[in-house]
């Protein structure tokens, strides 16, 4: 977090749980001021670092700069490789700095238009806050394929990613920052500027389907009711008679129940979810994968034995969390197994923020469905499709390929926006080394 009082910025950067490091009296008692930002990450472009712990400070010629970042740059390493020929020392290997070092290079006498200039330069996802001696700026990309809202506390505005983080300090929703918006909150109250080139937005389809939280509202859609028409859909598209439909907790739950409601098939928890362990997909190793996955999901075993089964999840990525899941329910007795997943197959990798890795890694990448239910050591496996997810979106003729409405590129290969980084692929492949340091 980056706090400022008036007269000076405060900083603190930690590692580990906010609950566990952010206490009240040793840390958050030194945070002093009227105006602040805070970032909660997760690592995608640079390593898990106390030097990557974002928000990332600067005492600029105009002041102290702060700066938090959502999202990935696709031309970032491009960008930072010039900076570096130009002199520029950087401090971190996130992405997120080349934007600070851009707003440090900068010939602009403002310190927004210094932030205009920088991100006119940037291509790729991000919702940034930044906050300086005056203002508290909110940004997000011409596309919006991340998300950013802005709401009211007491008076006081408040810019966060998902509308969940208003319900939880009691904070009045007002509205999402358009694409391409820039929000200037300052004593003087809050103004909008629209700085960049107007396109038609693309919001990530994966925050409809697994980033979001459930009780977050999006685009003015509930992710809750969202989910559940996945579900629907999907039931749709592939029935299938069973004794229960069960989910993968907690991701696939909204999934599962329009999936039950549609086939009149009873839902039911057959797997029970530990709430304190991370997501598994993102984990470094093979094998810690495979034992986070049994110390975060538990069959109930009473339930499952002797019974047919639908397990529904929302994606599958590398395979391994539903490799075990799928392994733990025979192994309590189920006595079939079909899997159904509320996504099409993740077939291309993400360059905007979500951490999948390269193709080659993907399990639908290289595989048919056949060869994917095979290696699950399932009984059948079906995907929605591109189209029925689009029908369950609210776009009854599906996906209109020469205007899709979302940033779907790991289903499609369609991205957005260049990826100069990976074009570059001398350049990224040296440059991609800077996370490997310590």
């Amino acid at each position: 977090m980056v706090t400022y009082d008036g007269k000076h910025f405060h900083a603190e950067r930690r590692m580990g749980l906010v609950s566990d490091t952010f206490t009240k009296t040793s840390v958050l008692g030194r945070l002093k001021g009227n105006s602040a930002i805070g970032h909660v990450r997760y690592s995608t472009t640079g390593g898990t670092l106390l030097r990557n712990v974002q928000p990332l400070f600067a005492d600029l010629a105009l002041g102290g700069f702060a700066i938090a970042h959502n999202g990935n740059l696709t031309n970032g390493l491009t960008i930072r490789l010039e900076l570096v020929k130009e002199g520029a020392i950087f401090q971190s290997t996130s992405d997120t700095e080349t934007i600070l070092q851009l707003v440090a290079k900068s010939k602009k006498n403002l310190s927004i238009d210094r932030m205009v200039d920088a991100l006119s330069q940037i291509e790729g996802a991000y919702a940034l806050v930044a906050i300086t001696n005056k203002q508290l700026i909110g940004v997000r990309d011409p596309y919006g394929i991340r998300p950013l809202v802005l709401g009211k506390l007491e008076g006081k505005y408040i810019l966060c990613s998902e509308t969940c983080a208003l319900d939880i300090i009691g904070a009045k929703y007002i509205r999402e920052v358009e694409n391409g918006e820039v929000v200037i909150i300052s004593d003087d109250g809050i103004e909008s500027i629209k700085p960049f080139q107007k396109l038609k937005p693309r919001p990530c389809i994966f925050e409809y389907i697994y980033f979001s939280r459930p009780d977050s509202f999006l685009g003015g859609l509930s992710i809750y009711e969202c989910r559940k028409s996945f579900g629907k859909q999907l039931a749709i598209e592939s029935p299938m008679d069973a004794d229960y439909v069960i989910p993968v907790p907690d991701s696939g739950v909204p999934s599962a129940i329009g999936y039950a409601e549609h086939s009149k098939i009873p839902f039911e928890l057959g797997i029970i979810r530990n709430h304190y362990v991370g997501r598994t997909f993102i984990e470094p190793q093979q094998s810690i994968r495979a034992l986070s996955v049994k110390l975060k999901h538990n069959v109930n075993r009473a339930l499952i034995d002797g019974k047919k089964i639908i397990l529904i999840d929302d994606s599958i990525v590398r395979g391994t969390t539903s490799t075990k899941i799928i392994e733990m329910l025979r192994d309590s007795g189920a006595r079939e197994v079909h899997m159904r997943i509320t996504s099409p197959p993740i077939k291309f990798p993400d360059f905007y923020g979500i951490d999948t890795p390269v193709q080659e890694q993907l399990l639908s990448a290289k595989h048919t469905i056949d060869e994917i239910s095979k290696f699950l050591k399932a009984d059948s496996i079906s995907f929605l499709s591109i189209n029925g997810l689009y029908k369950a979106m609210g776009y009854p003729e599906g996906r209109d390929p020469d205007n899709p409405a979302f940033t779907d590129h790991c289903f499609t290969g369609d991205y957005p926006t260049k990826l100069r980084d990976k074009e570059s692929n001398e350049e990224f492949s040296q440059l991609s080394l800077l996370s490997n340091l310590e």
